[in-house]
């Protein structure tokens, strides 16, 4: 078992991309901010299921990934398999609970809204610099 990271303001994610994928405005806007703060490039924020996947197949690299599990009634799942495919750390974002989750990613972190989103920044980038 790897020891916890613990992360504080800096730079450690400088150089890496996440992709935040997330209909709210103000939660997309905090969480491109949280992850900023650590030194991340963001990719987004996008609100819905296409952009997320235009921005995949658009760009050369994403380190890691914010899934809101329903974006305006559309499934996030389309995204989370091409992050999968591609060995992608991810996690999800959610008003729901576990059981709103395709079984196939009962292995991906799963946040509930409201979101404590430093807990959340923290645990996406352990898998990140784990990955």
């Amino acid at each position: 078992m790897s020891a916890p990271v613990l992360l504080r303001e800096g730079s450690f994610l400088t150089g890496r991309r996440v992709l935040v994928v997330e209909d709210e405005y103000f939660l997309a806007d905090d969480i491109a901010r949280a992850f900023r703060t650590l030194g991340a490039e963001i990719e987004g924020p996008v609100g819905e299921v296409e952009d997320a996947l235009a921005l995949l197949n658009g760009l050369r690299t994403v380190d890691g990934a914010v899934l809101d599990v329903n974006l305006r009634s559309a499934s996030i799942l389309p995204v989370a398999r091409t992050l999968r495919s591609r060995g992608i750390p991810f996690v999800f974002a959610t008003g729901y609970d576990r059981s709103a989750i395709d079984p196939e990613f009962e292995d991906v972190p799963l946040w509930e809204k409201p979101l404590d989103i430093p807990a959340m920044t923290r645990g996406l980038s352990g898998l990140i610099l784990q990955h």
